[in-house]
């Protein structure tokens, strides 16, 4: 068995480029180690917005690029057995599996094994008012709320036990991040599910490489100041792990992007609250003393990195429905667009009073002032700088019912022949709002389960 065990990651959240775990298989392959391929493409928002997806249609809730992820990878993966682990169900772990098990017999792969974790949905089976609130979210009012989803964050040990049964895919839904890496591991080495200082290396390794290309370059680059190699063709990355707990960072071969001091140390400290003691289910990792080395052209080693024993606790996300937002924007271009696009504010803000819509809003103008502005404005009003060529003028309102700030948002549509001249471009669109508020419950109260079929017999 080799000491040397490759992870590479094939998304960093629903959206990811669909192209991205090519050249990491070929890589994978072309190293000629064993190896395995995760992809984690769950925000926390992400399984509720699933739920409401499986309510309307008993066969979605799963990712919705599943096919496209899986399709040019799957036969060689298969072939080369390197074990895909993702957390693809989301809400609909078993309509993943199902849709992989089509793909799998359109590719000629009948044998090809799924196994469907289960367990993390814990909707209907925990009282969550019964549970302790998690860090800050005590403050978020859910009062008249409706509950969507609640799903605990199940660690490696299922996962573990799907790859040692010879899945050759293992679909699950709300997962840890860092336990897609931990389970390819722990299977492969064999190491005890208490061996802290080998798991610490495992979710280190899994916290580097879970946002895709964060650690190549990505969200990192910044043209000018810091400057990657082809961005259009960033590479997603690899990590290298020994069986004694050596831990390298790389990139698939012959792909844009980088890895090195500065990009490792952005993404080591990403989501960190507190770099002493970062909690998975799992294992409590330390970075704290950690130090980085690079050891070649995008290569870099991470050592003295530190574990401690696993809570006792699972991190429980609870998301319910919230209230509305309604968006609208338009364009004015051309001279005094600056006076065009305040005024236009103005009317809009006046038009939802003269109309009584409860709701909340504000405008923002794009190219003036938006992101870092305030809701009443206060940047854009006193800007007094240079002519902007263009601006984009954007409301967004806030409200109970769906009605209401479709009504707010449907003023900006009026301005095509209500606004100021060379208004144009109007569009607008209504959306829910999720609210998530976190818990924690005794992990006992969670328990798991594993299905492993063929392709073929789910397929019968």
């Amino acid at each position: 068995m080799s000491d040397v065990f490759l992870v590479g990651n094939g998304a960093g959240f629903s959206g990811d480029r669909v192209d991205a775990p090519i050249p990491v298989v070929r890589t994978l392959i072309q190293r000629g180690l064993p190896a395995a391929l995760f992809f984690e493409v769950l925000g926390e928002r992400t399984v509720a917005l699933a739920q409401l997806e499986r309510r309307a249609n008993p066969e979605a809730g799963y990712e919705p690029m599943l096919e496209r992820l899986l399709a040019p990878v799957l036969a060689d993966c298969f072939h080369h057995r390197i074990p895909i682990l993702g957390n693809f169900g989301a809400a609909n772990p078993p309509a993943a599996a199902r849709c992989i098990a089509r793909l799998a017999l359109r590719l000629g792969l009948p044998n090809l094994r799924i196994a469907v974790v289960a367990g993390d949905d814990v909707m209907g089976s925990i009282a969550l008012d019964q549970l302790p609130v998690h860090e800050a979210d005590g403050s978020i009012d859910i009062s008249s709320a409706r509950l969507i989803a609640a799903n605990a964050y199940i660690g490696a040990e299922p996962l573990v036990a799907a790859l040692k049964a010879g899945a050759d895919v293992v679909v699950a839904g709300r997962t840890s991040d860092p336990a897609l890496a931990i389970a390819p591991l722990v299977a492969h080495f064999g190491w005890s599910l208490d061996d802290w200082q080998k798991l610490a290396v495992g979710a280190a390794a899994g916290h580097l490489l879970e946002c895709g290309s964060q650690v190549t370059g990505g969200v990192f680059w910044d043209p000018g100041r810091k400057d990657i190699p082809d961005p259009a063709n960033i590479g997603f990355p690899i990590a290298e792990v020994t069986r004694d707990g050596g831990l390298i960072i790389t990139k698939a071969a012959d792909t844009g992007g980088l890895v090195d001091l500065r990009t490792i140390k952005e993404q080591l400290l990403y989501e960190l609250h507190d770099p002493a003691h970062y909690i998975t289910p799992d294992v409590v990792l330390d970075i704290s003393g950690c130090h980085i080395e690079q050891v070649g052209k995008d290569r870099v080693a991470i050592h003295g990195l530190k574990g401690e024993p696993a809570p006792e606790s699972l991190k429980v996300t609870a998301s319910f429905e919230g209230s509305w937002l309604g968006e609208g924007e338009v364009s004015v271009a051309g001279p005094n667009a600056l006076a065009r696009a305040k005024a236009t504010a103005d009317v809009l803000l006046q038009r939802l009073k003269l109309r009584g819509l409860p709701v909340r809003a504000r405008v923002d103008l794009i190219g003036v002032a938006s992101v870092h502005d305030s809701d009443d404005g206060a940047l854009w009003r006193a800007y007094e700088g240079p002519e902007p060529p263009d601006i984009r003028i954007r409301l967004a309102a806030e409200g109970a019912t769906r009605d209401d700030v479709d009504q707010a948002a449907r003023e900006v549509l009026a301005l095509l022949c209500c606004g100021t001249a060379g208004t144009g471009g109007a569009r607008w669109r209504v959306t829910p709002r999720i609210l998530t508020r976190s818990y924690l419950v005794l992990r006992d109260r969670v328990p798991t389960s594993i299905t492993s079929r063929t392709a073929q017999e789910i397929a019968a």
